[in-house]
């Protein structure tokens, strides 16, 4: 079997693409490191237990020596790299944990990566051939849109948060191993997902679960920031024919054409709820929506062009958010 390493896999998307990548492919043995963080939760990988080609190591992507053993433990020959701090929120009250683990973290899965791929630059071991490094990240790494336009890969980036800014640092340290040592590699950045498995920080699962209970229905100033949705096995779908089929050294964006704003979402996710778990006083759970002060250099609005992904490689979502949001509701009402 060919041994996969993927980092992150607990987390919120790694979880949803680990058992499906699993299952399409029973010739791969993906081995799936993560540091177990709060935003890292086992249950949601309940399914892979079973698969003779799945193996679970915990571990942090900042300790090196741990990278280095696996690499020859496992003789890794590809990397699908989620790992990452991720929520805005906590890189503006922390900022070094993103410094950290996305900047640090990532040099070392690349760096461990060539070193056993690769005899130096532009010379690839034999039987080394085919190795790819797989780099997931976001479309917050361009900033911050308008009323109009959209993010395509030739967007300068002008990231705003430190979240952002060390993912940033990140696209651009895979980018240098191609240019520089003629590493087989890959980046796709992606607009916002949602669906099950998220962690209850994130704003839909966070409205559901504030819902449920009665609790408030907080939305950053009025609400007006726009994003692009993204149902996240449509993401999983694209990392699968990227990794596979891409462009070594490209960029791909993957976006879901659903662009909302953040009262739009809040409101349909309570119409749902309306629907499937009423209130028991009668009320709407709309009634529960309270403003609070805007975050800190909240970006107003991203959006997502994904011709190149859509045309090049033949993907397209094939989620609308008006589908996926009742499919992650439920999920989540399970």
């Amino acid at each position: 079997m060919k041994p996969i390493l993927v980092t992150g896999g607990a987390g919120f998307i790694g979880s949803n693409f680990v058992p499906y990548f699993c299952e399409k492919y029973p010739n791969y043995h993906i081995i799936n490191l993560d540091k177990l963080t709060y935003a890292g939760n086992l249950d949601n990988l309940k399914e892979c237990n079973k698969m003779s080609n799945y193996t679970f190591i915990q571990g942090d992507i900042c300790d090196r020596p741990l990278i280095e053993k696996l690499f020859q433990e496992y003789d890794i020959h590809g990397v699908i790299h989620f790992a990452a701090e991720s929520h805005v929120d906590n890189s503006i009250k922390n900022p070094s944990a993103f410094i950290k683990t996305n900047i640090e973290g990532t040099f070392n899965l690349i760096d461990v990566a060539f070193r056993h791929w690769m005899a130096g630059p532009n010379k690839t071991k034999s039987g080394y051939e085919n190795c790819r490094f797989h780099h997931i990240s976001t479309d917050e790494v361009y900033g911050t849109l308008g009323q109009e336009g959209y993010f395509s890969e030739s967007t300068p980036y002008a990231p705003n948060s430190p979240y952002s800014a060390s993912k940033a640092s990140s696209d651009f340290i895979v980018r240098a191993y191609h240019h520089t040592f003629g590493m087989n590699v890959t980046t796709s950045n992606c607009s916002n997902n949602y669906g099950p498995k998220q962690h209850h920080e994130k704003l839909i699962p966070h409205i559901i679960s504030k819902a449920l209970s009665e609790q408030p229905l907080p939305i950053y100033g009025k609400g007006e920031n726009v994003r692009d949705w993204l149902y996240v096995l449509d993401h999983c779908k694209a990392i699968d024919l990227i990794y596979h089929t891409g462009k070594s050294g490209e960029t791909y964006n993957v976006g879901g054409h659903n662009e909302r704003n953040n009262i739009t979402i809040v409101k349909t996710i309570c119409a749902i709820l309306d629907k499937k778990r009423p209130r028991k006083n009668g009320q709407k759970y709309e009634d529960l929506i309270t403003f609070v002060q805007d975050r800190a250099g909240h970006d107003f609005r991203y959006a997502i062009d994904a011709t190149k992904l859509e045309t090049e490689l033949g993907w397209k979502a094939e989620e609308t958010f008006d589908t996926g949001i009742v499919k992650t509701v439920e999920w989540y009402l399970k």
